[in-house]
């Protein structure tokens, strides 16, 4: 997820709290490589947790999530103003948007457009996206236009695809609200338009407000549902606070502030069903570990994950949901209950599955 916000808005200390937190968690990572404006953050789920105290796995390894801060951006941006340009080639390389909104009133801290309105500063962001893949599709209809006229197939269903997103967004509507058929699918992708990205709306609010939410937050959850996209309320001062205090304080903390979980746990989430991810787990004494998947993914594939020769050799998937592994209290006693399935390559796998794959070498 890329994080993005205007000037002065609680980017940056959002960030830090974000890349603290996995500075702190590195140890459980083979391979976590923070950069100055990289995070990866382990995402929340007591399952896992769950799940390797049965097995008594001397390991927990956690399913991740990469945050990018992009630069800051301003009106202006799809023209080459601030750090625009760069700012364009980011977002084109995430999944999907982190949007920090201001939902705070602070004198101390000035708004670049002399006023606190999140919703107005959505769409000063929207809209600078909306521009700039205005700009890239009348410069790709101008580069295909020989081929199409030669009937080529690929240009053909571009031309098409392209023309869909321009009517959209030439009525100020953002190109994700385009419905591409399956057959559409990958070429659509191709086209990588920084309006199609999914957005979640980060509000930032002031302490008093980290459980609840504040009006301007309420303003921001209902545009946010409008769009078919989401938000979540969290205060950036409390998470930076909070990322700094060790594990038993930070309990302690949370629970004086009347909340259950740092916000930054219900960010991750939330990007993670923005994202249409689910987890599947793999468990022994070595190891309890969390898979990530796309949602409606088939066995072998989910097994692709772990190594390529999995998927290649794949020849069967034994599962367990992961109630039946907990209320059984583990595989032997599930297995023997009949609880343990032999799946074939047809397959989807479902969020919590507990599996172990068998391949051909």
């Amino acid at each position: 997820m890329g994080i993005v916000g205007l000037p002065n808005v609680g980017k940056s200390t959002l960030f830090n709290a974000l890349t603290r937190t996995a500075a702190a968690q590195a140890a459980n990572f083979p391979f976590c490589t923070i950069e100055p404006n990289v995070g990866e953050v382990a995402v929340p789920d007591a399952r896992l947790d769950r799940l390797a105290a049965i097995a008594q796995s001397k390991q927990i390894i956690p399913t991740r999530m990469t945050f990018v801060d992009i630069a800051g951006l301003v009106k202006g941006a799809s023209k080459g103003e601030g750090l625009g340009n760069q700012f364009l080639a980011n977002i084109r390389e995430v999944d999907a948007i982190a949007h920090v909104l201001r939902c705070f009133e602070d004198g101390d801290v000035t708004h670049v457009e002399g006023r606190v309105d999140p919703v107005a500063d959505a769409q000063t962001i929207e809209t600078e996206l909306m521009l700039a893949d205005l700009e890239s599709i009348e410069r790709r209809l101008q580069n295909i236009v020989r081929k199409v006229r030669g009937g080529d197939k690929e240009a053909v269903q571009q031309e098409r695809l392209l023309k869909a997103a321009q009517a959209v967004l030439e009525d100020g509507r953002p190109a994700r609200v385009v419905e591409v058929d399956d057959e559409d699918q990958k070429a659509w992708k191709m086209l990588q338009l920084l309006s199609t990205k999914p957005v979640l709306y980060v509000c930032n609010v002031e302490e008093e407000a980290a459980g609840t939410g504040n009006a301007l937050s309420a303003e921001v959850a209902e545009m946010a549902a409008a769009q078919g996209n989401s938000s979540v309320v969290i205060s950036a001062k409390i998470e930076e606070e909070i990322s700094q205090l060790e594990a038993e304080e930070a309990e302690m903390f949370l629970s004086e502030m009347g909340l259950e979980e740092p916000g930054l746990d219900r960010l991750i989430r939330a990007g993670y069903e923005l994202l249409h991810l689910q987890t599947y787990f793999t468990v022994g004494p070595k190891e309890a570990r969390a898979w990530t998947i796309r949602e409606g993914t088939a066995a072998p594939q989910a097994a692709g994950v772990i190594h390529g020769d999995f998927e290649k050799g794949f020849i069967r998937a034994e599962t367990i949901a992961y109630d039946d592994f907990v209320a059984l209290g583990g595989e032997q006693p599930a297995k023997e209950a009949g609880k343990m399935r032999a799946e074939g390559k047809g397959y989807v796998v479902k969020d919590g599955d507990v599996l172990h794959f068998l391949f051909n070498t």
